[in-house]
């Protein structure tokens, strides 16, 4: 309240001083300039009149009463413009408030628009609380979605070791290789969780070095063939030959993220890894033969936790983080990260990699 006192009694005595102050000058300088004007007329009236030189009770009065007249008009004038100011400052300051003590769904009031540097300043303060609490939001939704996909695999744990020391489970060579794989999708799940947290606050380096990238990904490709066999898929590749300047353990992460989102949620059928060298940048593409995203995840395919049906559900093995790394690691490399559906009705993956 003192702020907002403060404020309005320096405007409103800022103007009473002004138009004051111009009163008296302008009153001033007039009767000097008729006193210089008489002074030097040649015949001037009643030259020896000492009351004709200064003004009458009359002229005195004349004078105040404008000056109390000005200072009444900008009286006003000055109210209602602070009035037009401490509104909308008000209203933000008030805003700043409830924002402070959590209140992300405070809103400030622009008033009368006609000050743009107020109305632009309550804009740009709305804007900024929206963003907060879209923010305070996805990282609600973010922390719930990191709880449950940690849950699973250490609910599985739990069970299984627990069994183990009660007898229930026998300790052989499958159960050992059920928990490993357990592990490992903490591990895997982990890692994507640093890649994008990494991301997010731009400090995810990269380590490029000179690499012949063909022969990297067709290595990664005879590792992962076996696998796409067993699903009933053939794993198939086109790669430019030639030395490109890129972080082959990202790129091959990338890969390898895209390889298995197309075993898991592909049909069986024929999956295609291609590079493109376009200048200084190389498209890497990964196509399959169908169903290919329905409409309600095409749009939004690379966020987070992003499934969508049931048929990306978690029953799938997914955590739902692998395409959200992908474009990650490619706008860390200076690209960008696309999906269309192909001409076989399949889904085509491009990765743009800015590698020189």
């Amino acid at each position: 309240m003192t702020r907002r006192q403060g404020l309005g009694g320096q405007i409103l005595r800022s103007m009473i001083t002004v138009v004051v102050g111009v009163s008296v000058v302008v009153m001033v300088c007039l009767y000097a300039f008729y006193a210089l004007l008489f002074l030097y007329n040649p015949a001037p009236p009643q030259p020896d009149s000492a009351d004709y030189w200064t003004p009458e009770w009359s002229e005195w009065i004349f004078m105040g009463a404008m000056v109390i007249l000005s200072a009444a008009i900008a009286v006003v004038f000055a109210t209602r413009l602070t009035r037009r100011l401490l509104t909308p400052l008000n209203s933000v300051a008030d805003a700043v408030r409830r924002v402070a003590h959590g209140d992300l769904a405070a809103r400030a009031l622009a008033g009368d628009r006609a000050l743009g540097e107020t109305a632009a300043l309550v804009d740009d303060f709305n804007s900024m609380a929206e963003r907060l609490q879209r923010t305070a939001l996805e990282l609600n939704i973010w922390n719930a979605a990191i709880a449950h996909e940690l849950r699973t695999p250490v609910t599985i744990l739990r069970g299984r070791l627990q069994g183990l020391a009660e007898g229930v489970f026998v300790p052989d060579e499958a159960q050992f290789r059920s928990l490993l794989g357990q592990v490992e999708n903490l591990s895997r799940l982990i890692d994507d969780l640093r890649v994008l947290s990494l991301a997010d606050s731009g400090h995810l380096a990269l380590r490029r070095a000179p690499v012949d990238l063909a022969r990297e990904l067709a290595d990664l490709l005879a590792l992962l063939a076996p696998g796409f066999s067993a699903a009933g898929s053939r794993l198939t590749s086109d790669l430019f030959p030639g030395t490109v300047v890129c972080d082959i353990i990202r790129v091959r992460q990338v890969v390898q993220a895209l390889l298995d989102n197309a075993r898991r949620y592909a049909q069986p059928g024929t999956v295609r890894v291609t590079t493109v060298r376009d200048g200084s940048a190389v498209r890497l593409q990964v196509e399959d033969d169908g169903p290919g995203l329905g409409d309600e995840l095409a749009g939004n395919v690379f966020a987070a936790f992003n499934r969508g049906n049931d048929s990306r559900s978690r029953a799938s093995g997914g955590s739902g983080l692998g395409l959200a790394v992908v474009r990650a690691i490619a706008e860390a490399h200076g690209g960008a990260a696309s999906y269309r559906r192909n001409r076989r009705g399949g889904a085509s993956f491009e990765v743009v990699l800015h590698c020189p």
